[in-house]
């Protein structure tokens, strides 16, 4: 998923009710969370140049893809489903399991 397609899935309704709530209360998931961390990454480097990622971006790109490749594994109906809440939460996460054009390559999300 692109910044603006993120921005726009990360304030709907369906994607405030997918996922762990963090703990301090905010009543946001963990995975929207990363969602505008995603976002912040993308926007400030949109050409994707591998120098100007800082060390809390390349943490965060592999945290991200670490979830994404852990939950596409378990999680078929992720696939089958976009309406359910796995698809939903990897959408949090950056990742539109019906988006047959994304490919997890090493740290990042690459389209074609």
């Amino acid at each position: 998923m692109g910044p603006d397609e993120l921005k726009e899935w990360l304030g709907g309704e369906d994607s405030a009710g997918a996922g762990w709530s963090k703990d301090d209360g905010s009543g946001e998931t963990i995975g929207h969370e990363s969602g505008r961390k995603i976002i912040e990454i993308l926007e400030k480097n949109p050409n994707k140049d591998p120098s100007k990622y800082d060390e809390d971006d390349i943490s965060h790109m592999r945290k991200v893809v670490a979830y994404n490749k852990r939950h596409l594994a378990q999680e078929g109906k992720a696939k089958q489903d976009p309406e359910s809440k796995s698809a939903k939460s990897l959408k949090n996460w950056g990742h539109d399991p019906s988006n047959l054009r994304c490919i997890l390559y090493k740290s990042e999300l690459l389209y074609d």
